[in-house]
């Protein structure tokens, strides 16, 4: 029976260990040794892994794996994967391969605007706090210049803090919602620093505001912070030939294949069920590259899913259509990236990655990702308008279910030749193992 604990924090390493295996595993010798055997032999990279989060036991290992052929705008990348789930590298590569002699990829950065906001409750009249925050901006800015120098100095900083109104949905409810622009830098920090500089200048301005009331002098700051909705620092990212450029090996006509392209992706535009697993499917690509930079994945995700709502219903964040005999497949996604900052200088996996891709600014790793997709999702579109999606999906997955049971590479390489032609299923690869070790018995 698990047990609480005081002090977790302040223990070494090893007496963590020491106290989950105890706690946790019956056999706490294996368990001590799956943890173990993930740590790296290099002490100096295991403690900069270490220190990274808080209560580190061991490392967890995700494939880095690479898409060549990528061409985007007339450039050519090899884009840098972390990701488990079998078949996406190879459906990227696919895609990266198929417009590489179909003109590549076109991509544009449309705008890259963040924002943040100071939440705060105010219950006097709005009349006088639209005359005090006219009065008290040019302050909130002047305050900060601590902060904004640097930034500032290379052409970024905050681009204009507006006073909104939020009273029809929460009684006495404003914000102070800033907008910025951080370069390189993801900026997270740095925009949660200048908000909290403005929500301390904003309550000590507050109390000395002839105009103000004695309660209405008490502003009530809620929180403040930033926001990982982004939807004016977006990408666009496109690939257009003419219909007949489609076809390959003649196994499907041009015309048919982009006209039932156009339609699954029309499809998951109306039919939020639909569109959920084709976003997953977008996602697939740009969380692989997202992590690999050291990137905050999470904060992508939720702004990507808040943007494929902003019309009130879940839609496809990719569109596609045939004017003119050409077939055009494009998105606009908002992306908040950073090349400096963050674990992009201090994860070596991560530097390395940065420099496969020829060292990009922001707005370039924007588009790089935006296009690995667009691959990903042209890749499983293609799939399921014309083969299904698991015949590819399962012969990757294929390496998985043989380590499962612990087939050796003789084992390894006579199943894989097996199923060159054979349809892959669980049970059918169960199946064909123990008839191969039944055989050599």
């Amino acid at each position: 029976m698990s047990k609480s604990i005081s002090g977790f924090s302040k223990l070494s390493k090893s007496k963590k260990i020491d106290w989950i295996v105890n706690t946790y595993f019956s056999n706490t010798k294996d368990a001590k040794g799956v943890l173990e055997q993930y740590w790296n032999n290099n002490e100096k990279l295991q403690q900069l892994h270490d220190e990274f989060i808080e209560n580190t036991i061991t490392n967890y290992y995700l494939p880095l794996g690479v898409a060549p052929n990528f061409l985007i705008n007339d450039k050519l990348y090899t884009i840098p994967m972390a990701i488990e789930e079998s078949s996406v590298v190879a459906a990227a590569s696919k895609a990266a391969k198929f417009w590489l002699d179909r003109g590549g990829f076109k991509t544009k950065v449309i705008a890259t605007k963040k924002i943040g906001q100071v939440h705060f409750i105010y219950s006097g009249d709005f009349k006088v706090l639209q005359q005090f925050f006219n009065h008290v901006k040019p302050k909130l800015i002047e305050d900060t210049k601590a902060i904004t120098k640097n930034m500032e100095r290379r052409g970024g900083g905050i681009l204009d803090i507006e006073l909104k109104d939020k009273t029809n949905d929460i009684k006495g409810y404003y914000q102070l919602h800033a907008s910025f622009d951080t370069l390189d830098a993801m900026g997270a920090n740095f925009i949660n620093s200048c908000l909290e500089q403005f929500a301390k200048t904003f309550k000590s301005e507050a109390l000395m505001f002839d105009a103000f009331t004695e309660s209405e002098k008490q502003i009530e700051v809620v929180m403040s912070i930033l926001s990982n909705y982004v939807p004016d620092c977006l990408v666009r990212a496109e690939v257009r030939c003419d219909v007949h450029l489609l076809s390959e090996n003649d196994a499907i006509p041009g015309e048919d294949f982009a006209h039932k392209f156009v339609q699954a992706v029309n499809i998951a535009e109306v039919e939020p069920y639909r569109a959920v697993t084709h976003n997953k499917g977008i996602m697939n690509g740009i969380d692989a590259v997202v992590l690999a930079t050291g990137n905050d994945f999470r904060a992508v995700e939720a702004g990507v899913h808040a943007y494929a709502s902003r019309n009130g219903q879940y839609s496809s964040l990719s569109h596609a259509k045939i004017e003119n005999g050409i077939f055009t497949f494009w998105m606009e996604i908002p992306l908040a990236l950073g090349t400096v900052g963050g674990l992009t200088g201090l994860h070596p996996l991560v530097k390395l990655a940065l420099e496969l891709l020829d060292k990009p600014s922001a707005k370039e790793l924007m588009q790089i990702v935006a296009v690995a997709g667009l691959a990903q999702n042209f890749a499983a579109l293609r799939s399921l308008t014309t083969t299904g999606i698991q015949q590819g999906h399962m012969k990757m997955h294929l390496m998985n279910i043989l380590n499962q049971f612990n087939a050796n590479d003789e084992e390894k390489q006579t199943l894989t030749e097996y199923f060159k032609t054979h349809t892959v299923t669980h049970s059918a690869v169960v199946e064909a193992i123990q008839q191969l070790r039944m055989k050599n018995a």
